[in-house]
């Protein structure tokens, strides 16, 4: 795939980022002591934020923010428009390093949070084992209230249930 750029929105003469998830800090002159200092066009080399994302600083006017580097190629190449948590930019993959505009896509935050999920007693968001009962149950949070969604002999059975009510409330 070639790499192609963009300007960073509100950022522009200043960074632009790849539809590979590179960041590059433009050639500029920038005020320096009493005269002026020449930057060099570069690769800027992201970090990783405290949730495993990769994430830029970018410098303007004397100020610095960080920026996530998915968001910065979700703005410029899927014209995405943060707007809190109503939609947000996923990675297909689930890998978050990986910011390829192949791998981002974007969906609501309800989907966002029922994707497949590692590291619980079960892989399905809304499910969980029951040691009581000896089933898996599946539940949801509509308006936050808890909703129960019944006993399941099987974890696929529940994911189900979870899946046929969570498509009727994006609806």
């Amino acid at each position: 795939m070639e790499e192609v750029y963009k300007d960073v929105l509100d950022y522009e003469g200043f960074y632009q980022v790849s539809n590979l998830g590179n960041v590059k800090s433009l050639e500029r002159k920038v005020p320096f002591k009493n005269s002026f200092k020449k930057l060099k066009e570069r690769i800027l080399k992201p970090s990783k934020d405290g949730r495993g994302y990769y994430k830029v600083s970018l410098a303007k006017n004397g100020i610095n923010k960080t920026k996530l580097v998915h968001q910065l190629v979700a703005v410029a190449f899927l014209n995405h428009k943060p707007d809190g948590y109503k939609i947000v930019v996923d990675h297909i993959d689930s890998n978050p390093l990986n910011n390829n505009l192949k791998n981002l896509q974007l969906i609501s935050q309800r989907e966002n949070l029922s994707k497949d999920k590692k590291g619980y007693s079960s892989k399905y968001t809304g499910v969980c084992w029951n040691k009581k009962s000896n089933k898996w149950v599946a539940t949801i949070r509509i308006n936050g209230k808890i909703k129960h969604l019944g006993l399941f002999h099987n974890e696929i059975d529940a994911a189900n249930a979870y899946q046929a009510v969570l498509k009727e409330l994006i609806k």
